[in-house]
């Protein structure tokens, strides 16, 4: 009961820590976002949100990476040790995936002119940005689950302050095109760099682990998931652009800008499913802990119900004002649109937050379910849904978060018999 009590304390320190930086990279990252679309007008802006909805669905992609690697060190750091050679197998893994699928939106012609309109330089941009987010989320993985709150609160404010530091520099040397944008976006992939030091005292190569095929096996069905879940939050845009094209350039250059303005908490908050995942393991260590966790997810789900409603009626009524006051007067939002999109927003936050915990049990293919029922029911909607390319859009934002939550609640719910016996991925 100490125990926890004594955890409950350490995990709302953490939390405040993280929260406090986590609301500096928020507000860091808004600034790339409408600077670049206020400047490129609203149908440029398409091609840059789209390639921005590539590169962070891709950087998404790999938050699994930083819960896994969270996962081992905590582990590690419970028996007085470090994380082995399976962090290095886990980040290997999660480098190459992000690579292959980035060469291919580079290298296959539909998709290269849908996603970047023909322009090659963005599909590079990607490839470097998505390789350097893995070794990123490996080290924020590492840091969070030895509990070295400082170092990872600087990494989070650290990725968001070097793209706007670049976006300056960009713009103060007048290269304000596309492209120059782009590279700012990927900047911030590189904030790793800072921080090389204190992050590899935190692995031992000598401590070898688990061998290739578990973890590899682990990393891909736990990246599968993120990426279905970067498809309908950071790649939603993309997402629209694939599966229900046409409509006017201009506004579905507007949707994109608003999604985007609601998207960016949900990018950042992978540092509180990091958090989550020690949490869930020191919690489940005791039948008082695992009692006061399913009490807390049986709250959340109350409060991310009550929260979505009250969101969508504020978006209803002032998101056209907030639009335009962002982006400029030639950006002219519907209110209904807003109001959808912040209840989807509410719903994929607990769902992120939800999954964590499947992270921390090693469910990993219990993940993978969920966010293939989100993804599915998105692009179903987006496909069947009669009418213009913006009423799919807004249906798929609302209907398929809202059927995957009611399915990450029964898995989450669930008593497990333990942390082991819940795998669904071998282990070796």
């Amino acid at each position: 009961m100490t125990g926890d009590r004594e955890l409950a304390k350490e995990t709302g320190r953490s939390a405040g820590k993280i929260g406090i930086s986590l609301l500096v990279a928020i507000g860091l990252g808004y600034v790339l976002t409408l600077l670049a679309t206020r400047w490129l007008g609203p149908e440029n802006s398409k091609v840059f949100l789209s390639f921005w909805g590539i590169l962070m669905g891709l950087g998404s992609a790999l938050s699994p990476l930083e819960q896994e690697l969270s996962r081992q060190s905590a582990v590690a750091a419970l028996e007085g040790e470090r994380a082995g050679r399976p962090a290095l197998r886990a980040l290997t893994v999660g480098a190459v995936t992000v690579a292959v699928v980035a060469v291919v939106t580079l290298t296959v012609p539909v998709l290269s002119d849908r996603l970047y309109a023909g322009n090659t330089a963005l599909g590079v941009i990607v490839l470097c940005g998505a390789v350097s987010f893995a070794c990123q989320f490996a080290a924020r993985g590492l840091l969070v689950g030895q509990q070295r709150i400082r170092p990872y609160s600087w990494l989070v404010v650290a990725e968001a302050a070097v793209r706007v530091l670049v976006l300056f520099g960009i713009v103060a040397a007048g290269l304000t095109g596309l492209t120059s944008f782009a590279i700012a976006a990927a900047a911030g992939s590189f904030a790793w760099l800072l921080f090389v030091r204190p992050v590899s005292g935190l692995v031992d190569p000598g401590q070898e682990g688990e061998g290739w095929r578990p973890v590899t096996a682990r990393i891909l069905v736990l990246m599968a998931g993120a990426g279905l879940t970067a498809s309908v939050i950071t790649g939603y845009p993309a997402m629209v652009s694939l599966l229900a094209p046409g409509g006017s350039d201009a506004d579905v250059g507007v949707l994109f800008a608003t999604l985007t303005v609601s998207r960016v908490p949900l990018l950042l908050l992978s540092p509180l499913q990091a958090l989550a995942v020690p949490t869930v393991v020191r919690l489940s260590g005791t039948a008082e802990g695992m009692h006061r966790l399913r009490r807390l997810l049986a709250l959340g789900a109350v409060g991310t119900v009550v929260l979505g409603v009250v969101g969508a009626v504020v978006g209803l009524l002032i998101g056209p004002w907030l639009v335009q006051l962002l982006y400029g007067a030639k950006f002219v939002a519907q209110g209904w649109w807003v109001a959808w999109m912040v209840w989807g927003a509410v719903v994929l936050t607990a769902l992120q937050l939800m999954t964590a915990v499947l992270v921390a049990r090693k469910q990993a293919n219990k993940v993978l379910v969920t966010w293939a029922v989100v993804a599915v029911a998105t692009a179903v909607t987006l496909l069947v849904v009669p009418g213009d390319p913006i009423l799919r859009a807004v249906s798929g934002l609302a209907a398929g978060p809202t059927l995957g939550l009611a399915v990450v609640l029964v898995f989450v719910l669930r008593r497990p018999g333990n942390l082991q016996a819940a795998s669904d991925v071998p282990v070796g």
